[in-house]
């Protein structure tokens, strides 16, 4: 049999499916390593001793919080602020009217019981909690009720102006009393609030913004509005089991009665259920003895529920629920092809489209075999698209192609990009991610990838782009006048992952649309190279003509011709994707060409470029759509697969559907090759 590991997001996925249970997949696991661009590729997900033992801890944290076990220990649970957040305005939809900074979060409670919530505010590097120069309203939420409000600030500060470095007493505890011990909160997943109400009647997003809090903070300056930096939650304290819970609903397809015997065959329900949808197949008696001396053994400590945890956590720790096993027949010759179950289709299907286990739907076509009749498999593909489970094609598929995963470890120089916040940042990644899924949903023509003449836009970013008469923090479809930014190349999640902290990059740039619109990865840079800025002997002003002394190199200049003339047609967008006019004081020079003599000027240019090697564009979404959903690098013998893909498509006007059914319905999706056994 062939194993392939469930990364971390197939894991949490699973397990919200699985048991009805959100969890935080990096509380629990490290993150996955990346093949070919994605990071469910089979290959790179290995298994060693010490991740094992993270699924054995996981297992046993995630059964307890499925049953709802009286003898979960108090913990805590910190959701933190990113400390370069605006938190000038309404951050959210699930913010209050009326309020500015501040969030909303998502909490599972496990337990029926008393829970406390500590607020910290926001700190300078010196420790000295920000916006005391003046008294803030703090109003706390819970599943939008207002439970506490609090007053900090404007009292207790002798002199504000003192030296950073050294905070009074009040500075660093003006805080402390921000505590509040909740008795009776009932199992489940609740959301918690905090905002800051704001002292003026104006309407939202009327006033211009502060600036960036990163110059402030490196700087120690606490003269700025007073901002959340964190909350915590710790519980349960005197905790009792949930008779009711999304996911005891799910578990509890029946109830024990205290005969030995009607509970026998009532845990028998409850595991068959359970292992079924985890296994993703039928499951049979073997499976059945082994998860039943499970619950038996649990039953004998504690009790019916106990035994119900007891085969659960076995379940999240066998190898048919941690891996995709699929099996190979023992009559094909190695090398040969061979078509893939029918229950194993299901499982590639539900995987590709969400990231997680096939659905009872999915699943009981799959065990009746008739996924093999073309209709019934075309009509799969379609529901699993309009689910809204199909948002893991965008967060895991479109944030690696398109480089959206890489925005959080961006980190734009404060000083030579002032105005850069994690706002703007979080902007940008939702501007990308409603832009495709629109397009996804749309069904429209994958080529609008580049030619859209709209996107997502909300104050903060429209701001950005200089776009007028968008408020608000909530995103709207934005129409662009004819203009560079209509398409994903002038997107500033794009352009900004494809740059330097304090400049441009056209070889970056470059790279990234000769692999990822182009299909044609350059090799990696020979060893000993030296950077642009160290190889500068001239100091040119422009990146332009430092890139010209670079490639005096004759080492360099091959690859460098291919990828530098893209990134130099998008020299107009500046490293953070706003629009410029000049770099070193020199007048933008937005030509470029290749060195089969195509020439082109600006990012319409370059649209321009890959529209006239429009099947060439398609067939690299095809084959990034095909590594992913296959979770392999290709091989010599798919290229014929992605050509009829492609060739296909074009009849149906390169609709989102015609690639993904073709890729579903395609050979390589279908079918394997066998190996030596």
């Amino acid at each position: 049999p062939v194993v392939h590991r469930l990364n971390r997001a197939e894991y949490t996925n699973a397990v919200r499916d699985l048991l009805s249970l959100d969890i935080d997949g990096r509380d629990y696991l490290p993150a996955d390593d990346s093949g070919y661009g994605f990071d469910n590729i089979a290959d790179v997900l290995t298994l060693s001793p010490s991740l094992l033992e993270r699924y054995m801890i996981a297992a046993a944290k995630i059964s307890q919080l499925a049953i709802g076990d009286p003898d979960i220990l108090p913990t805590v649970k910190s959701y933190e602020m990113r400390p370069t957040l605006i938190q000038a305005g309404r951050m959210s939809e699930e913010q209050p009217f009326g309020t500015r900074g501040g969030a909303t979060v998502s909490h599972y409670f496990p337990l029926d019981g008393e829970y406390h919530i500590k607020l910290r505010l926001a700190r300078t590097h010196a420790n000295q909690i920000i916006g005391l120069f003046e008294p803030h309203d703090i109003e706390v939420r819970l599943d939008r009720e207002l439970i506490a409000n609090y007053t900090v600030g404007g009292d207790g500060i002798i002199n504000p102006w003192a030296a950073v470095m050294y905070a009074s007493e009040y500075e660093q505890t003006a805080d402390d009393h921000l505590e509040l011990r909740i008795p009776n909160i009932q199992a489940g997943t609740h959301t918690i609030t905090l905002a800051f109400p704001e002292k003026r009647g104006i309407p939202e997003g009327i006033l211009e913004p502060a600036l960036s809090t990163a110059s402030y903070e490196f700087a120690g300056d606490r003269d700025m509005p007073m901002a959340l930096g964190s909350i915590e939650v710790y519980g349960p304290y005197n905790g009792i089991r949930p008779e009711e819970t999304p996911s005891r609903d799910q578990l509890f397809s029946c109830l024990p009665n205290g005969v030995e015997s009607r509970d026998r065959a009532c845990a028998s329900e409850i595991i068959s259920k359970l292992a079924r949808k985890a296994f993703r197949r039928p499951v049979g008696d073997d499976d059945l003895t082994s998860l039943l001396s499970m619950y038996e053994s649990g039953r004998a400590e504690g009790g019916f529920d106990r035994g119900i945890q007891r085969a659960l956590r076995a379940v999240l720790v066998d190898p048919e629920f941690l891996f995709r096993i699929e099996g190979q027949p023992s009559d094909v010759d190695p090398g040969k092809a061979y078509r893939i179950t029918d229950l194993e289709l299901a499982s590639r299907l539900s995987f590709f489209l969400w990231s997680s286990i096939p659905d009872e739907e999915l699943l009981a076509l799959a065990e009746e075999d008739k996924l093999g009749d073309p209709k019934v498999l075309r009509q799969q593909v379609e529901r699993m698209l309009a689910d809204e489970k199909s948002s893991a094609l965008i967060e895991n598929f479109v944030g690696q192609w398109l480089y959206l995963r890489n925005l959080p470890g961006v980190k734009p120089d404060p000083d030579a990009f002032p105005e850069f916040d994690d706002n703007l940042r979080e902007a940008f990644r939702r501007e990308t991610e409603l832009f495709v899924r629109n397009l996804i949903h749309e069904d429209t023509n994958v080529l609008e990838l580049l030619t859209a003449d709209y996107t997502y836009l909300n104050e903060r970013l429209a701001r950005h782009y200089g776009v007028d008469g968008v408020y608000g923090n909530h995103f709207r479809k934005v129409f662009f006048d004819e203009g560079a930014r209509g398409g994903l190349l002038g997107q500033g999640s794009i352009l900004t992952a494809t740059s330097y902290p304090n400049r441009t990059s056209p070889t970056l740039r470059g790279k990234w649309v000769l692999d990822n619109l182009l299909g044609a990865p350059p090799p990696p840079p020979p060893p000993n190279i030296p950077d642009l800025e160290d190889s500068d002997t001239v100091s040119p002003r422009s990146v332009r003509e430092r890139l010209e002394a670079h490639r005096t190199n004759p080492v360099c200049a091959s690859c460098h011709s291919r990828m530098d003339p893209f990134g130099l047609a998008l020299e107009p967008f500046d490293a953070i994707g706003g629009l410029r006019t000049h770099d070193g004081g020199e007048l933008i020079n937005a030509s470029a060409t290749l060195p089969d003599g195509s020439a082109f000027e600006g990012p319409l240019g370059v649209r321009d470029y890959l529209l006239k090697s429009e099947e060439r564009f398609v067939a690299t979404l095809a084959k990034k759509l095909l590594t992913y959903s296959l979770g392999r690098g290709l091989e010599d013998y798919d290229p014929p697969a992605v050509r009829a893909i492609v060739r296909n498509a074009a009849e149906d006007n390169y609709s989102w559907s015609s690639i993904i059914l073709g890729i579903v319905e395609s050979v390589p999706f279908q079918m394997r090759r066998s190996q030596e056994l």
